[in-house]
């Protein structure tokens, strides 16, 4: 028997999340490219300066539809041969609707790119929005409305928004609209919410994949280049308001044998020079199994499966905007327990944010996050698609092309006194709006007893 030496591990390579090289195509497309080798499926995210506070009053969901009916045929080809086709490049295409805008995403073997890239290109330059096909995707939508409100997790989102933000603002209603508003919506409108909307010259796309003997610039010409549309006007973008005023919403679910926990309220976003110290110190919170929230909650008291604590960005505004309008992220803690722990968990969770405040996270804990935040990165962006969406996540939210990586660098160096100080003024205790979905009648007191916050019960 032949024996062979064992393997040593190799010189470890420096990682930076991979720089995009950015321009411009005649049509005034914004294109961002980035080149890596080996990526033999290549991912393109195509972001559309098409808001969700951009749809007409009463017409909620319209975006929604919308995105969805891009590839619900063209002026070439039905829905049928347009879905045959993108099979035959072997490509997924998806698109969907978020405050922020519309994203097409498509990923594609590089050496079928050019046809997916054609196809893509057809359907933004002469979409169909044929009424039988709007009429097949209000009536999907209008089916998937009733799964949501069934949905704990969902229902509650829904009540926070409902919570947080003002009636008249777009985000305190579903992002996919609601049974009333989508009813409302018809071929005509999605026709006029494209015509309105999208155009190349507000539009950006990100391509990253193994780009080897591809003419990119050619292919871009012929395909997304041949797009046309007028350059349309600035459009005021509405400020984010919310009122996190500290109290407790029972979303009612007689005999629910678990309670829903979401609680949530609106902070700083990724300009704001605290987000890094805010990203650490939301992980060392509830990022993770090893999390505070987890090791009382789950390991020692038994109350869940898992707790979470997270920031989502909700919509930001390009620094120095005439508008004057700032961006928001949701700053959120969700979980679910029986419903007997709901006020023990509740009580214990408070416990977790007030020792947090009162004294402080540990340079252990800190650590731990910053190895898993950073250290995984490599791992997490080892596909193209994680790569474009990060990419197209920075564009809607009017970041620099070097954010990620920066970001990396600012995490690594965030101390814990600086992360400890960001947590709790993202959690404190008294301006937290707290959703519960559950049994009202077993619930609703011992959440009284509590004395977190007004309670006040609505229909489940």
């Amino acid at each position: 028997m032949q024996y062979h030496p064992q393997p040593t591990a190799g010189e470890a390579r420096p990682w930076a999340f991979p720089a995009p090289e950015r321009g411009a195509l005649p049509n005034g497309l914004t294109v961002l490219r980035c080149h890596r080798p080996g990526q033999q499926v290549v991912a393109v995210e195509i972001f559309l300066d098409a808001p969700l506070d951009a749809e007409p009053e009463g017409l909620d969901g319209v975006a929604t539809i919308m995105a969805r009916a891009l590839s619900e045929g063209t002026d070439k080809r039905s829905a049928e041969e347009f879905a045959a086709e993108l099979e035959r490049c072997g490509a997924t295409l998806d698109a969907s609707a978020d405050h922020p805008g519309v994203r097409v995403s498509l990923e594609v073997p590089v050496s079928r790119l050019a046809k997916a890239l054609g196809l893509v290109a057809e359907a933004l330059r002469a979409p169909a929005f044929s009424e039988s096909e709007v009429e097949r995707l209000v009536g999907n939508r209008l089916d998937e409305i009733p799964h949501e409100q069934a949905n704990p997790a969902r229902r509650a989102a829904k009540q926070l928004s409902k919570e947080l933000f003002p009636t008249t603002a777009r985000m305190s209603r579903p992002r996919q609209g609601t049974e009333e508003t989508v009813r409302r919506i018809d071929a005509a409108a999605v026709r006029a919410f494209y015509d309105a909307h999208i155009r190349p010259s507000t539009a950006t796309a990100v391509i990253v994949g193994d780009l080897t003997g591809v003419d990119l610039d050619a292919l871009l010409a012929y395909t997304v280049g041949d797009w046309s549309g007028n350059a349309g006007v600035s459009r005021p973008v509405p400020p984010i308001t919310a009122d996190d005023t500290g109290r407790v919403v029972v979303v009612d679910r007689p005999g629910a044998v678990q309670t829903q926990l979401l609680i949530g309220r609106i902070g700083a976003d990724r300009h704001d020079s605290v987000w890094p110290a805010q990203v650490l110190g939301t992980y060392c919170l509830g990022g993770t199994l090893t999390s505070r929230l987890d090791r009382v909650l789950r390991e020692e008291k038994g109350y869940t499966y898992g707790v979470r604590a997270f920031g989502q960005v909700l919509r930001s505004t390009a620094p120095g905007s005439s508008s004057g309008a700032t961006g928001a992220a949701m700053l959120a803690i969700s979980g679910s327990v029986d419903t007997e722990s709901t006020g023990p968990a509740l009580e214990d969770l408070w416990k977790v944010l007030r020792t947090l405040a009162a004294e402080g996270l540990t340079d252990a804990e800190r650590e731990t996050a910053v190895q898993n935040l950073v250290g995984v990165a490599p791992l997490k962006f080892e596909t193209a698609a994680s790569v474009a969406g990060t990419l197209a996540d920075q564009v809607e939210q009017h970041l620099p092309d070097d954010y990620q990586a920066q970001l990396y660098a600012r995490l690594a160096e965030t101390g814990t006194v600086e992360a400890t100080a960001a947590v709790v003024n993202a959690f404190p205790v008294d301006r937290l709006v707290t959703v519960l979905v559950g049994d009202a009648a077993q619930i609703a007191e011992p959440v009284r007893a509590l004395g977190i916050g007004e309670v006040s019960v609505v229909s489940g």
